[in-house]
């Protein structure tokens, strides 16, 4: 069931306090920049891709938010492996580093071997945020609003209406931004209530578990 917007969205125990646009950091050039995947493939960081088009048990899917490479991976168990599902770019905190409290535009890491969880799944079509850039109260979540069991209230995952040229990127006040459609595909496909979520470090590389997680060719969402 899904209840009523409240304003407590989006980076911590109120709404978050306004940072100048230049702050943002946002990753510049998508057509040349190019990651190496282990399996020697390259791709641009802008491209949300899918793995693994069965059908996947949610009880034994979760997600890997990685700072370091500004990407949402969904990962689950299929018969006793564990299979890279899809892969979407996203936008996170305008300041790096662990958050420590409401209105820090930081986005929360969550411990080793404790991650954070979906609490709840909000309709987030009509939600509106004033970015202080002189545009007002504007859409800017998308159809959903994933929020996360953290130490911090207001922290979810959501789209990025009227706000997709940040993505991938570092533009949010402390929550993790998809593609209006990326958000979309996550909600229909993989994403429920319980669902674990790891956040790591900006410095942290793969998790042992990603190093020797199996995945398919992939195809471009």
């Amino acid at each position: 069931m899904f209840v009523a917007f409240s304003l407590v969205a989006c980076g911590g125990d109120k709404q978050e306090d306004k940072a100048p646009a230049k702050d943002a950091q946002v990753v510049e050039n998508n057509e040349a920049a190019e990651v190496q995947t282990d399996g020697g493939v390259s791709y641009r960081p802008d491209t949300a891709m899918v793995f693994y088009d069965g059908k996947v048990d949610p009880s034994k899917a979760f997600i890997v938010i990685s700072k370091k490479e500004l990407r949402l991976s969904v990962y689950a168990d299929l018969n006793g492996d564990t299979t890279l599902i899809a892969r979407y770019p996203v936008c996170l905190s305008r300041n790096k580093g662990q958050k420590e409290m409401g209105g820090d535009m930081k986005t929360p890491e969550s411990e080793p071997g404790k991650p954070f969880k979906i609490k709840q799944i909000q309709d987030a079509s009509t939600w509106t945020h004033d970015f202080g850039d002189g545009r007002g109260a504007i859409l800017s979540y998308g159809n959903w609003f994933f929020r996360l069991e953290t130490p911090f209230s207001g922290i979810g995952i959501h789209g990025s209406t009227n706000n997709e040229d940040k993505m991938p990127g570092r533009d949010s006040e402390g929550c993790i931004r998809l593609r209006d459609g990326d958000l979309d595909h996550l909600h229909d496909n993989y994403a429920t209530v319980g669902m674990p979520v790891i956040i790591k470090a900006e410095e942290q590389g793969d998790l042992p578990f990603e190093k020797t997680a199996k995945k398919g060719d992939g195809h471009r969402l």
